[in-house]
């Protein structure tokens, strides 16, 4: 008799069915068996409302299906729109994604692959600021962004090509004379190309450029100063600004109309990554597109695929232009 207030097991089922232990196990693996002893299976199953511990069943067949991403936040809307097409990679392959936000913490990333891996994960997915992470060689890890040395696959989009676009296309819309405006981490990554993308855009167009570049802890307050030193008669010296972020863009855009300069018709601005408004209704400014669902395709089938000799060390994706009203077309 089966204790009260304790999960069904298999033999359970079996005894309700009547059948044989294997012949429970083939029905829950989904291998054949004559149709009479299925349904006796299927139906001691609602019966008992058996549920199949996947988890455990993973561990015996040295695989959990399940995947770890490490994304340092899930309220910057790049990030978030990574962690759902990755998690929909995942679910398509019938895996579970086990969410780590890092809030940028080199530290706390070491902490989560530490106990990732001793869940037993399949796999690590991770876009991380942390240069010296160290993950076990027997767990598969691909990383997004940054390269990790050539046995970890880095699966990024075409950053120098999207800085160039950006160059191209303010001189396309009549810019003489051009900004470029970065903040972020110091790392070696694939997002820094983007400002030697831009270089090159403007030198084959022809175009004067100058940059203005922040770390990550510097003062937000430089930017406004810079652009504030490049007014002159109540005229911003640039017609034309490219922002390495979306989110940088929103801000570089809200400077500009408090100094009463007005987008697009005084200055144009392209951002970069594809932001939208609520995640799917139009972008907020003209803006580099990243092609996330692509990326997270990669990201997956890489991380996933058996042959590690046949993973790429570096893989990058197409990225396009899309107006989103900061520029005069």
């Amino acid at each position: 008799m089966k204790r009260e207030n304790t999960a069904p097991t298999m033999k359970d089922v079996a005894k309700e069915a009547g059948v044989a232990l294997g012949t429970v196990s083939k029905v829950v693996n989904g291998l054949p068996v004559g149709d009479s002893y299925r349904i006796r299976v299927e139906d001691a199953i609602k019966k008992l409302n058996y549920h199949v511990n996947s988890y455990a069943q993973g561990l015996k067949a040295s695989r959990t299906y399940t995947v770890a991403l490490l994304i340092p936040n899930t309220y910057t809307p790049f990030f978030a729109a990574l962690t759902y097409h990755i998690n929909i990679a995942l679910l398509k392959r019938k895996y579970r994604m086990l969410l780590c936000s890092t809030d940028y913490d080199s530290g706390l990333e070491q902490e989560y692959v530490t106990m990732v891996q001793q869940n037993k994960v399949d796999g690590i997915i991770g876009l991380t600021y942390n240069p010296n992470l160290i993950v076990e060689e027997n767990t598969p890890f691909v990383s997004i962004d940054r390269s990790m040395g050539p046995t970890i696959p880095c699966v990024a989009c075409d950053n120098f090509a999207g800085g160039q676009l950006a160059a191209e296309k303010l001189a396309d819309l009549g810019c003489k004379n051009v900004a470029f405006m970065r903040i972020g981490s110091s790392l070696n990554n694939e997002p820094n190309k983007r400002k030697a993308g831009f270089e090159n855009g403007c030198l084959s167009r022809g175009i004067s450029y100058e940059m203005k570049i922040l770390n990550d802890g510097d003062s937000f307050e430089e930017f406004e100063n810079f652009l504030s030193d490049h007014i002159a008669d109540g005229k911003l010296s640039f017609d034309g600004i490219f922002c390495v972020t979306d989110s940088l863009a929103f801000s570089v855009i809200r400077i500009l109309q408090k100094l009463n300069q007005k987008v697009p018709e005084d200055v144009q601005v392209i951002g970069f990554d594809g932001t939208r408004r609520f995640g799917n209704m139009d972008y907020i400014c003209s803006t580099i597109v990243q092609p996330l669902p692509e990326m997270a395709e990669m990201c997956v089938e890489l991380l996933l695929r058996e042959n590690a000799q046949t993973k790429p060390p570096l893989v990058c994706l197409p990225v396009a232009y899309a107006y989103g009203g900061t520029t005069t077309e």
